[in-house]
């Protein structure tokens, strides 16, 4: 799906002025799921053009509509004050199985569930770490969900952060990933682990030699690091 070609200031207005002219014919029928269908776009994603468009109609020339008023009213649709546009905009939502608000509470929950095990293997196997918020809290901008405060090595690879990832690995996420995150830890924090609970696509891991490692599981063997020690021991869990 390429998202830019729905968001130009004609695609904007032509969903928009069918939305309108829609719904005055059937106002709760599923108006905003038919013109999802038809466009092929996600129908919350629908939702927040028709949205977006219908609040900046409704503001004066100096509003500005903020992402975050948005995604409030994508939540809480009964205080959308268009009764129409409120009960489309929650069927939308409500039938949407890949993009909303739904759909990234549920991604989020798995995301906690995954970084919590992740802290317990690393609890289990003795290893000290701190968290995301922890490192943020310090000032840090942009941060992995784990910082080893002693790395460790995996066939002699040496990990000093983990980034927990509730999903499976392809090529464009992963692309993403490394733009807007993995690049980052790198160069704040040296070389470290990516951990896709839910497999990835082997050849994606091309990047170890510049300090980006891929994985499917938390690694059984590992060597930890003794700061009071040259000498280093072999862990298994």
């Amino acid at each position: 799906m390429t998202l830019h070609k729905h968001q130009t200031p004609e695609m904007i207005k032509y969903y928009y002025d069918e939305f309108l002219a829609k719904s005055k014919e059937d106002p709760f029928g599923p108006v905003m799921l038919d013109l999802a269908f038809k466009a092929d776009l996600p129908p919350a994603l629908l939702a927040r053009i028709v949205l977006e468009q219908y609040l900046a109609t409704s503001c004066s020339d100096q509003e500005n509509v903020s992402k975050l008023q948005l995604s409030q009213l994508l939540k809480e649709t009964h205080l959308i004050q268009d009764p129409v546009l409120s009960f489309q905009v929650q069927q939308a939502v409500l039938n949407d199985m890949s993009y909303g608000p739904i759909v990234e509470s549920i991604k989020h929950s798995i995301g906690s569930e995954y970084e919590f095990k992740l802290e317990n293997l690393l609890k289990s196997s003795n290893i000290s770490f701190i968290r995301e918020d922890e490192m943020r809290s310090k000032g840090y901008d942009k941060t992995p969900d784990i910082k080893l405060q002693i790395p460790i090595a995996v066939d002699g690879y040496v990990i000093n952060w983990i980034e927990s990832k509730a999903s499976f690995g392809d090529e464009v996420s992963q692309a993403g990933y490394l733009k807007d995150q993995f690049w980052s830890y790198v160069n704040r924090f040296g070389s470290g682990l990516v951990i896709y609970w839910f497999g990835y696509v082997e050849d994606l891991d091309i990047h170890r030699d510049r300090g980006i490692a891929l994985a499917q599981d938390f690694p059984k063997k590992f060597v930890s690091f003794q700061p009071s020690s040259v000498e280093s021991m072999m862990h298994s869990s």
